[in-house]
């Protein structure tokens, strides 16, 4: 990828600057700002190397209709930047052609700028107008933010440091089945929590309730007999009467709705983060919203405390890290959420492959 320092004269010039700024907002404040600070070492260079103005592109909420007004307050309360030189485009995703890639959208964007700037890692999976349409119009390089996802993510599996220990978690089974396949020959643990653990248990013939599963099978027979699989053996259940139980897997039952790894499994796992050089973890480890955010917290701590490189993934898991206030006590916390799965079970996106 051509970076941002590779720019040999960027005085005078208007960027366009992708980003994302997809941040929560609620009753028109940013609740959680982790993301549009993370972009601000690019801003922050582009005006300093001269250029006249910055147009950021970004988008809030899946279909555009969201306003970014909120988004715009709370930039320029934390970024101290002119509003002379920084314009906000709208959210982009109102614009018709945004999401097919229309070519008429991506030329008609590229005319207000003189040179294009990704630094939205996290929308970078998208094959969209504004991440990989622009890039064919004008002279296009990587934000710091992108740089530092890609060369942080890829230490995973670019002679990754051992123990590995790899901590996967969150829900949707089909897209966290090519990580499985992958880092099971990679790392040197893979300890599976959240939703995917159902679909485990499921398969090793235990009763899971009323608890999420995916219901297909994905070759999981295979996997488990794998020894680096490591499946939680004690769970925190919510039974019939709305009670919260911590149970051995083979107690659940058929009324039970598992919501989180249980604490024994937790302790269990402390040696292993103690031992690990690396731990690469994606997705929460229990359903945080319902009162199953406990193991996710306290292996958290855990892998915070330990001497392992540690590099965090998962837009859950992000947000609980700023609830706790720790952004800074791992190694590296990507921004992404679909675009980590998709980077580390790849090892490129569409959006970066624009920019080379």
């Amino acid at each position: 990828m051509r970076n941002i320092k590779q720019i040999k004269n960027l005085k005078g010039k208007t960027v366009l600057l992708r980003v994302d700024f997809n941040v929560p907002v609620k009753d028109n404040k940013v609740e959680d700002d982790f993301r549009i600070k993370k972009s601000l070492l690019t801003i922050n260079f582009l005006l300093k190397k001269g250029a006249e103005k910055i147009i950021i592109i970004m988008h809030l909420g899946k279909d555009g209709t969201k306003s970014i007004d909120p988004v715009i307050k709370h930039f320029f309360k934390i970024s101290k930047c002119s509003k002379s030189k920084i314009e906000f485009l709208g959210n982009i995703r109102k614009f018709p052609g945004e999401m097919t890639n229309d070519p008429v959208l991506a030329k008609k964007l590229a005319k207000l700028g003189d040179i294009y700037v990704n630094d939205a890692f996290s929308v970078s999976h998208r094959a969209q107008a504004s991440v990989v349409g622009i890039p064919k119009y004008l002279p296009s390089y990587a934000g710091f933010q992108l740089e530092e996802e890609v060369k942080n993510l890829s230490k995973v599996f670019k002679k990754p440091k051992h123990p590995f220990l790899f901590i996967l978690g969150g829900a949707k089974f089909s897209t966290k089945m090519p990580l499985i396949k992958k880092y099971i020959k990679l790392a040197d643990y893979l300890f599976v929590g959240g939703a995917l653990l159902n679909d485990f248990l499921k398969a090793k013939g235990y009763e899971v309730g009323q608890s999420l599963v995916d219901g297909k099978s994905y070759g999981i027979e295979k996997i488990l007999k794998n020894k680096k699989l490591i499946i939680p053996e004690y769970v925190l259940v919510k039974d019939v009467s709305g009670k919260f139980i911590q149970k051995n897997v083979r107690d659940v039952l058929k009324d039970d709705v598992i919501l989180d790894i249980g604490s024994e499994s937790t302790k269990l796992l402390l040696p292993i983060i103690k031992k690990s050089k690396l731990i690469l973890w994606n997705g929460p480890l229990g359903k945080y919203e319902d009162g199953g955010g406990g193991a996710t917290k306290e292996v958290l701590k855990m892998v915070a405390s330990s001497k392992a490189e540690s590099i965090i993934g998962g837009g859950d898991t992000v947000t609980l890290i700023s609830e706790m206030k720790m952004e800074k006590k791992f190694s590296f916390i990507s921004t992404g959420g679909g675009a980590t799965l998709d980077f580390l079970a790849n090892g490129t996106l569409p959006g970066i492959k624009a920019l080379k």
